[in-house]
């Protein structure tokens, strides 16, 4: 069977699999590591000294991760993420110069279902993030709890994410100088229920947390748009009234109470082309950043000011999108949905 896997793939697309493969498992063992093997080894094991340096390490560094990280350009530029790039494969498209005088937050949409686009894109300099936008430091914004998993923490930390906390983000807009660039995915999971194969809506009207952000540090706001990220998996929503459907929604609603989490129902290709699995299938995924829209410094930007650049921003993202989305394989009939 291995070999008959083998006969039908070349090395490279071997590689680039194997590349993709690896990447949620990887957290999910760093995550067992942490939750099972450091509490065995601490009551268990004569190794109980390695689980005390482990947890007096986290306790002594708790406030890294919210202070911008301890990222590591040899982690960014490791050979795996080249190959994870050529997957799909995926591409960063720049508009606009950015200027390192200055301070930006970057909204991605849409969220897709494990945002792979920003996560090469921004994580990883396998598209030359430096390269196209010289002198600006990126971070990618995600779930605090990600952070409180001892190793997983150091993995994550070592490619530029931050918490997606007012806090971290502040913190990194405000303190660490100019230069800096803050990526959020402003959908969030409940924008990866919307996501499905030749479909454009984003869960954009309530969320201006980050335009109220912007108008706090008196960052430039930046449109961007992953263009393929909604094509890489076929999202299910069974028949109302069947078992399957019964079954989703319970499903759904017990990951939302206890993780806070949204549950998708999708399926991508297995490891041969045409057959049924969860990698993601081969679809181009072009990650393009607009154009800055300067923002004023309010220190309590009234509920009207935040509106107004809402509206701002929101026309400037249809523009982006319109512009640039019979390039990247969409129809021209394609248009942007916000709900």
């Amino acid at each position: 069977m291995v070999m008959a896997f083998l006969s039908r793939l070349d090395l490279q697309e071997i590689l680039q699999t194997l590349s993709v493969m690896q990447w949620i498992p990887l957290y999910v063992f760093l995550g067992c590591t942490s939750f099972l093997l450091l509490p065995y080894c601490l009551v268990f094991t004569k190794f109980w000294a390695l689980s005390v340096l482990t947890f007096a390490w986290l306790a002594y560094d708790w406030d890294t991760h919210s202070q911008g990280g301890r990222r590591s350009d040899w982690v960014r530029k490791w050979t795996i993420w080249k190959y994870f790039k050529n997957y799909f494969p995926v591409k960063l498209v720049k508009t606009h110069d950015l200027s390192p005088k200055h301070n930006y937050i970057i909204a991605n949409h849409p969220h897709g279902i494990l945002c792979y686009g920003i996560f090469v894109n921004i994580a990883t300099e396998a598209t030359g993030f430096a390269r196209i936008f010289p002198d600006i430091t990126p971070f990618i914004a995600t779930l605090e709890g990600l952070f409180w998993i001892p190793i997983v923490r150091e993995y994550i930390m070592s490619m530029g994410v931050c918490p997606v906390s007012e806090m971290a983000l502040k913190y990194i807009l405000t303190t660490k100088g100019s230069g800096n660039a803050v990526v959020i995915v402003v959908g969030g999971a409940a924008e990866a229920l919307l996501c499905r194969p030749g479909v454009s809506t984003l869960y954009l009207k309530q969320r201006k947390g980050f335009v109220k952000l912007a108008l706090k540090t008196g960052a430039y706001l930046i449109p961007s748009y992953s263009f393929g990220e909604n094509e890489v998996y076929n999202q299910e929503t069974f028949p109302e009234g069947t078992w399957l459907r019964f079954f989703q929604k319970t499903f759904q609603s017990t990951f939302k109470k206890i993780l806070g989490l949204n549950f998708c129902t999708f399926h991508g290709r297995g490891l041969t082309q045409g057959s049924w699995g969860f990698l993601p299938f081969n679809r181009p995924i072009t990650t393009v950043v607009g154009e800055p829209l300067p923002i004023p410094k309010i220190k309590r930007p009234s509920k009207e000011t935040v509106d107004k650049y809402h509206a701002l921003y929101i026309s400037a993202l249809r523009k982006l999108f319109d512009q640039h989305k019979v390039q990247y394989g969409l129809p021209e009939t394609q248009e942007l949905t916000i709900i």
